[in-house]
């Protein structure tokens, strides 16, 4: 990946991290609870960036799975990100809750890839940071979901950065 490519991507994720910064100073989190309950959902995924040979840049599935730990702002998350290539990405997040319905996170895992063509995110196991949106529909066990994926070192030919977006809709469980 150029330089400048990694510079965009690092602008990318410090205006994420404003956005996220903002909305909690503006909402009251002090009596707020992270969103409550697990979820399983699909969706889709845009991964944006090429390796060296030009593969990478795609439309994809997503399967997302979230189970929020009772008792701590804490949940364990899972996404198969299906394109030309396939990766499983776990993370484990600390969730901040912005209202009773809403919660903003932040997770770090890792991105495992499988196949010889690249996935949205890259082609070979990488460190993986995933900020996200998660919004329980009220009355309903209904979730909508939206988040980006930060793959270092992600393509076995020219290494570089890879970066996704995923949205989707899923169920509570």
């Amino acid at each position: 990946m150029e330089r400048d490519q990694m510079k965009e991507m690092i602008k990318l994720f410090l205006g994420l991290t404003t956005i996220t910064a903002t909305l909690l100073l503006v909402t009251e989190t002090a009596s707020a609870q992270a969103a409550y309950g697990s979820y399983m959902g699909v969706g889709v995924t845009y991964g944006s960036q090429e390796d060296s040979r030009g593969q990478g840049e795609q439309f994809g599935g997503v399967i997302g799975v979230r189970y929020k730990l009772l008792e701590a702002p804490i949940s364990l998350r899972t996404q198969s990100l299906i394109g030309a290539g396939t990766a499983i990405v776990p993370t484990v997040s600390y969730d901040i809750p912005i209202n009773w319905q809403t919660d903003v996170y932040l997770g770090a895992g890792a991105s495992f890839a499988t196949g010889d063509s690249p996935s949205p995110v890259g082609d070979q196991t990488s460190f993986a940071i995933q900020p996200g949106i998660d919004f329980m529909v009220p009355d309903e066990n209904t979730v909508l979901f939206g988040n980006a994926i930060v793959t270092f070192d992600a393509f076995r030919e020219g290494g570089g950065t890879a970066f996704s977006l995923q949205g989707g809709m899923g169920l509570q469980f």
